[in-house]
This record gives C-alpha cells, structure tokens and sequence, in this order.
C-alpha cells in the first residue's frame, strides 16, 4: 500500500497534466471560434461591398437603358423625316440601308395602315404583320391609337430570335409606320457590369478565399472565382444548398474534396459564399498552441511542486494526529476528543468526529423512542449531513418494498437517501396524517431532525387502510353495480358543490330502467341483475373525468355532469345517451340478447348549489320522458 505523500504526489502529476489538456482543448477550441469569427465578419463585409458594386452598376444600367431608348425613338423620327422628304427610298432596299448606316441602326422597318411590312432594310421580313410573333403584337395598338411612340424593351425579334431593341411611330401625315431596330450593345455592356464572375474579377479578395454565387431555387452557381465552377451545381464541388441557405453564420463543407469553411448570404435571387479553406483559415493554430503547450508545462510542473510541499506540510502531519485520535476511540476510549486546528478543515473534521461520537452516546435514548411504538412492522434510519451513509433497521426495506441492491444503494449516499423520501411523500394518502403510498403499499413515515441530524420512523400501515377502505367502499358503493349509492352520491356532491366555480357548466340527469319488470318476470331476477349492470356500464364509461354516476336503488340511476364551458356542450354530451340506447345490448343467461332501455331527464344546475333540488327537477323531466316514450 502506497504512503499519503506519494498518492497525492502521483495525483497532483496525473491532475497537472489533465488540467494542461483541458486547458489546450479549451484554448484550441477558443482558437478556432476566433478564427471563424473572423472569416464571417471578412465574409460579411466582401459581400457588403459587392452589394453595394451591385447596386451602383444597376443604376448605370437603367440610366443606358433610358438613354438608348431615347436614342431609338430620336433615330426613328429622323428616318420618318428622310422618308418623307424622298418618298421613293421606300422602293429601295439600298437606299433605306444607306439611311441606316448614316443614323447607326440595323433594322428599318416601314408598315402600312393595316400594320403589315411593305418596305425596308431587310426583304425577308415584308409581309409580317404585328400579328406575326408576341414580340411584333407589341406595337399592334398603333393601329388604333396613332398618337402612340413606342419603345419596346430589349427582347429577341420574331425571325431570328437576336436581341433587338425597336422604336416605332407614325410619319406625321399617318401615311405608314417606321420602325427601327438596333442591337443593344451598350445595354448588354452594362449589363456585363451586374455579372456576378465580372464582379468578382474586379473585386479585391484574399487570394485563399473563393467566392461563389448560385441561383437560390436551383442551387446552379452563376458565377465564381472559380469559372470552371460557373454552370455546375453547389452539390457538385461538395456544398448543399440547404445548408448554405440556412447556416447564416457558417458551416463546413468538403468543397472539392477539401474541408473548408463556408459563409453564404441572400442577395436578390442568388446566394453568394465565401469559402475558405480550413488548412488556410487554421494555418495560424498550431504555432500558437505550441507555444501555449510549452508555457503551461512550465507553470504546471511549477505549480504541482509547490502544492505537493505545502500538502505533505500541513494535511499529511495533520492526518497523522487524527487516526492516533481515532484508533484511540475505535478502543473503546469514547471520552478521548479530537481537536486538530492547523486548518480549518480539520477544524471541521475533528468537529464531525465528535459529534459522530456523541451520536453513537445518544442511540439508547433514540432506541427508547423506538421500542414505545406499537408490535406493527416498524423501521428506522438515521443520517446527518456530514456522513455520506444512512444507518437503517432491518424493518425498513421490506416496508418500503426495496430489492437488497437498491436498499444497499441508498443506504450508501444519504443524498440518494433523501431523495427517495421526498419521493415518498410527493404520494400522500388523502385525508390521512404523515400517511404515504408505497409501490403497493403504505407506510407512516415520521421524522425528528436535531440540527443536522435526522432520525426516521417508519410504519407499515397497509392492512389497517386497505380495512379502512374495504369498509369505506361497502358504505359509499353500491354492490351490483359498483355505482356510487345514495350515501356515497351525497358525500361526491357535497365535496363537489363547496366551489361551485370550479364546477364550470354542470347538470343532473336522472335515469329509470325500462323493461326491468318485463325482464324479471320473464327470464328471471338474475337477468334483471344482469340487464341493470349492463346499464351500470354505459353510466360509468359516459366520462369518468366529468361525470359521477350512482344507482339510487331498484332500477333508478342518477348521473352528475360538470366540468364543461357552455350549456349547449352539456345538452349535445346529455343527448348522447339517447343515441347510446340505439347501440347497446345486453345477453341474458347466454341465451337472449336484449338492447337497453332508459329514460332520462335533464336539468342545468345554472347557479343553484342545491342538489336536492336538481334532481328532483330531473326526476319531473325524466317522467315526462317515459311517459313519450309509453306513447310511441
């Protein structure tokens, strides 16, 4: 067996040690967070810059649009002026190209009054007619309102499906229409700005961080750093679209085949990404822990020296005096007292001893109490707060139904103890003083606690309350049914109507039997029997949470509803019964099977606490049932 100086010299090392790993794990842990912390905030401001990059081409975008539509309608106007000035361009194709060179456009188109292409830059479009494609029925309200400068947005032309932009008028004699189409190189050029690969080639990134946009429904990347990437899927270089929609702060993923850290955010319809990867985003973690390591070696090995001199000083000599104390009083020498004051704890410690000794001077006294109690199975146990185990009678497991393994586990930590007790009393037994439930059982429990100390009685009372309540249940219940009967009914409606409003909407139904002399006369009492218990049934199944049901004698019943929120849910429940009738039977002597009859009145209690009354109410109603129902 190992010495004290070398067990607590073999801890502090083996502690020390658990104590620098934890802290590493800590400090790497805290590493790492920082790390990513500040991947998403680069991350959240490279995409605050896009977004504003974004923002500011969109503007020029629309200003060149607005413009190149203006150049369009301008360029449309001037041709109709040439045409009229020289009426016989218009019979020539050369001519009308000379006129589109020297105005810039690429197409001129002229329609007469019906909308229909007679002349321009481009035969193989004469005959069409603004109901030739959707992108020439743009223009068709021309013909009717003449007044009208269209500019159409750019869209693909109806022969050759190319991105056009066409402008169309009428002359000013509204002889025929000119129309001029040009291709929106401008436009397109700006609109190049708002490309997401275009933006990122402009923007300064950290050159191990990649970027990425995909299309928000589709998870189709539209752009990237990465133009090889742009027109595959995210799920394809190893991000799910899921997660990159969901994980605002952050996630990780294998993107080609390297584990990298990933930030998305919304932006319009797409999802832009920073990634990173996690051997660029770490690349500083394991130099500093290294360093860390060494420091906390030093300081641990320092630290583990100096609190194994200091424990060997003052605990190991402070023990020492203790067990000589203790070996002295384990012989017998109960007067011997402990004072060891070099610390407080063995202050405590030599306090606990003696007051483990007094105890043990007390235990006549208690055993006294014990004995005084009467010849029933009783049990004690007895525990303090500053002894972990709880001493206990022979009596007490077999009381508290305990298996030898779970007695001996509480008996080992009065803490588990205690708990089991609360337990206990957490099932009190109505109406019964320091009375308890118990696995099947019941027991008294008493307790005396002196300070610290508690000291526990405990009684097997089971077969004196399941006599009590033997003789309870044949006062207050009706044998044949097992209803409540009258004395029974009295005392459930008593408790029931001391808090009228708890009661919420209630009501009293009465009940008669029909048939039971027919029933007995003809197959006999013990069908007739047979027939009310069937009836019985229907009652104590009606609502056992909302209804008290008793047999009144003879083939009288009565049911008490409660617990409702307004009287129409109480009528439709009490209405039930009728329907009840139309499914239920009952076999007489296994021969014959008869259904059940009953009538039934019902009475709203309203604000009346006076049963009595109520069911005398419901008796008058439940007559005047039956005798509707002698009628039919």
């Amino acid at each position: 067996m190992q010495t004290l100086k070398r067990i607590i010299s073999h801890y502090m090392r083996s502690v020390t040690l658990l104590l620098v790993i934890a802290l590493l794990g800590l400090l790497l842990y805290f590493q790492i967070t920082y790390e990513r912390r500040q991947a998403y905030e680069a991350a959240t401001e490279s995409f605050y810059r896009i977004e504003q990059l974004m923002e500011k081409n969109q503007e020029e975008l629309v200003e060149t649009k607005k413009a190149y539509r203006q150049t369009c309608l301008h360029n449309a106007e001037a041709i109709s002026y040439m045409i009229e000035d020289d009426p016989s361009v218009l019979d020539s194709v050369e001519e009308l190209q000379k006129i589109a060179a020297l105005m810039e456009v690429d197409e001129i188109h002229i329609f007469d009054t019906t909308g229909r292409i007679y002349a321009g830059t481009h035969p193989e479009y004469y005959d069409y007619t603004f109901d030739s494609g959707e992108q020439m029925m743009f223009f068709k309200p021309m013909l009717t309102d003449k007044s009208l400068r269209l500019v159409q947005e750019i869209t693909p032309n109806t022969a050759e499906a190319k991105l056009m932009q066409y402008s169309a008028l009428w002359n000013r004699d509204e002889s025929f229409i000119v129309q001029v189409g040009m291709k929106p190189a401008n436009v397109l050029k700006a609109a190049e700005k708002n490309d997401l690969s275009y933006i990122f080639s402009l923007f300064r990134v950290n050159p191990d961080a990649s970027y990425y946009a995909a299309n928000r429904e589709t998870g189709v990347i539209v752009g990237s750093t990465d133009l090889s990437s742009v027109g595959r899927n995210l799920s394809e270089i190893g991000i799910s679209l899921e997660k990159a929609a969901a994980y605002k702060k952050g996630f990780l993923a294998n993107v080609n085949g390297e584990r990298s850290y990933c930030v998305f955010a919304e932006a319009g319809e797409n999802l832009i990404g920073r990634i990173i990867s996690c051997q660029n985003l770490y690349h500083r973690i394991p130099s500093t822990t290294a360093v860390l390591t060494v420091c906390l070696i030093t300081i641990a090995m320092i630290l583990s020296s100096v609190v194994i001199r200091y424990m060997n000083l003052y605990v190991v000599v402070g023990i020492h005096s203790i067990n000589e104390k203790l070996h002295s009083i384990a012989l017998g020498n109960l007067d011997e007292t402990v004072d060891i004051q070099s610390s407080v704890e063995f202050s405590e410690l030599s306090s606990y001893i003696n007051h483990m000794k007094k105890s043990i001077l007390d235990s006549n006294k208690k055993m006294s109490y014990v004995l005084g109690k009467t010849n029933m199975y009783i049990g004690v146990y007895e525990y303090n707060r500053h002894m972990k185990r709880v001493r206990i009678t022979e009596h007490v497991p077999r009381i508290l139904s305990l298996e030898s393994g779970e007695a001996e586990r509480l008996c080992a930590d009065y803490q588990a103890f205690r708990e089991f007790i609360a337990g206990l009393r957490e099932h009190p037994l109505a109406d019964e003083n320091c009375v308890y439930s118990c696995r099947e059982r019941y027991v008294k429990l008493e307790e005396i606690t002196e300070r610290d100390e508690i000291f526990g009685v405990i009684i097997d009372v089971t077969e004196e309350i399941e006599r009590r309540k033997k003789i309870e249940a044949e006062r207050d219940f009706d044998p044949l049914t097992g209803l409540y009967n009258r004395r029974g009914l009295e005392e459930k409606l008593s408790a029931l109507f001391r808090d009228p409003h708890a009661l919420g909407r209630s009501a009293v139904v009465m009940v008669d039997a029909d048939n039971l002399k027919v029933i007995n006369d003809t197959y006999g009492h013990d069908a007739g029997d047979v027939y009310l218990q069937a009836i019985a049934g229907l009652f104590r199944d009606f609502g056992p949470e909302s209804c008290v049901s008793a047999r009144l004698g003879g083939d009288e019943f009565v049911l008490f509803l409660y617990g409702y929120d307004s009287e129409q849910e109480l009528l439709d429940t009490a209405a039930l019964l009728e329907d009840m009738q139309n499914h239920s039977f009952a076999d007489l002597n296994g021969q014959v099977r008869v259904p059940l009859r009953f009538s039934f009145g019902c009475c709203l209690t309203g604000q009346s606490a006076d049963y009595e009354k109520l069911m005398k109410e419901a008796d008058e109603k439940m007559y005047e049932n039956k005798r509707e129902r002698k009628k039919q």
